[in-house]
């Protein structure tokens, strides 16, 4: 073996035991900090000094995400206790947030399990679907794919616009239109989203690697097509983010997380179905999107937040989620490419979570920091932090890593 090879193999190596040190710290801190022993489930909310809100609302994307989180994790570790956290989010799911009246699950509970929010938000099921499919897979719980399927159908018998195509965003609990179809504040309130879509490929290409069906496999194969179609903007490679339902654009911002976490994802879920020509539609797509994203890096290897196009502002935030999705992105550009500089990039954006995301102190990630690196005071779980970014960044690198390992 050369010296270079050497190094190179040396430099994985290292990157794979610290993250997988790192990933086996995660999930300690949530099976440590998240379990609401008094009202069952995990709290909804838990702060960057470990303190729960003990009366926080508990969200579907949170639990359904935790599933999928200790799910995947179990399938690489297969330590009992991680099954173990698995199945409790499980049982909670299947007990509160499934709506066996109208179809689907409630978009959040009060800390006590009785429903807050009883709206569908495709989102929110989507992720659902993804974790019971992880769960299956782990499991070979039955009813957990049975709920899986029932979800992927009521997806498609009321979101699926069979004239417009593409999928809407929001129904009342009873499926009936909804005049406030956003997922929080911050959102646009249009009737199409790049981010919906992105977790509803997700969702079906998890379900598909345990449920071969022709027809979901159809589905997928259309929404990587709507992907290539509407959402990818071939002038810039940054992804259209807000649509009308007539596929009418209606937002100029743009979201470096989402750009590189669909740079390496619909790559993915191509090869999952193993179409070919999709395959390498995104694996072509995989390296300029990604390229668009490398001036968003600052000179410490955080990645910016958010830029609006319109007014040329930029969001000067770094949050946690982009940088975990720059690590698997950049990785994935280094094996699509081969190309050094690539892996240089997720190692420089792995070093910035290391020396300013991770909470040394008390576990865990901080939601972000500001310009200055000032730690942002938002929580370090709830209704959005989840173990969803941090703990598939570390999967994804300790399998990315041993590929790459494989072919030395």
């Amino acid at each position: 073996m050369s010296a270079a090879a050497s190094s190179l193999q040396s430099t994985l190596l290292q990157y794979k035991t610290e993250v997988s040190h790192e990933l086996d710290s995660i999930l300690s801190w949530w099976m440590k900090y998240m379990p609401d022993e008094k009202q069952g489930g995990f709290y909804g909310s838990v702060n960057n000094d470990n303190i729960p809100d003990i009366n926080a609302v508990k969200g579907l994307v949170l639990n359904s995400r935790i599933l999928w989180a200790f799910s995947a994790a179990y399938s690489r570790t297969k330590e009992q206790p991680h099954l173990n956290f698995a199945k409790e989010a499980y049982n909670y799911i299947v007990k509160y947030f499934v709506d066996e009246e109208f179809g689907g699950a409630y978009w959040s509970l009060n800390s006590d399990g009785r429903v807050y929010d009883g709206r569908k938000q495709i989102y929110g099921i989507a992720f659902c679907i993804y974790g019971l499919a992880a769960y299956y897979k782990i499991t070979n719980e039955k009813k957990a794919l049975e709920i899986a399927i029932r979800f992927y159908e009521v997806i498609e018998n009321y979101s699926f616009d069979e004239i417009k195509n593409g999928y809407r965003e929001a129904y009342t609990r009873n499926w009936q239109p909804i005049d406030d179809l956003r997922l929080s504040d911050k959102d646009s309130n249009e009737a199409k989203t790049m981010n919906t879509h992105l977790h509803i490929v997700e969702a079906y290409a998890n379900l598909y690697s345990v449920w071969n069906d022709e027809k979901l496999k159809k589905q997928i194969i259309n929404l990587l097509n709507l992907f290539d179609t509407y959402f990818i903007n071939k002038n810039n490679h940054h992804y259209n983010l807000f649509f009308d339902n007539d596929w009418n654009l209606k937002s100029t911002l743009q979201s470096y997380g989402h750009d590189i976490e669909a740079a390496w994802l619909l790559q993915q879920c191509a090869e999952i179905i193993g179409e070919e020509n999709a395959i390498q539609t995104f694996r072509k797509l995989a390296l300029p999107v990604t390229e668009a994203t490398i001036s968003m890096i600052d000179k410490d290897g955080g990645m910016w937040y958010e830029f609006e196009a319109a007014s040329n502002e930029m969001i000067y935030e770094k949050h946690s989620w982009p940088q975990a999705e720059a690590m698997i992105g950049f990785l994935n550009a280094y094996q699509v490419s081969g190309e050094a500089r690539w892996l240089s990039l997720s190692l420089k954006s792995w070093h910035f979570i290391k020396q300013t995301i991770i909470n040394k102190d008390n576990g865990e990630w901080y939601w972000g920091v500001t310009k200055n690196n000032n730690i942002m005071e938002k929580e370090k779980a709830g209704f959005w932090k989840c173990p969803y970014h941090s703990g598939r960044a570390c999967l994804e690198i300790i399998d990315r890593v041993e590929e790459l390992l494989s072919k030395k």
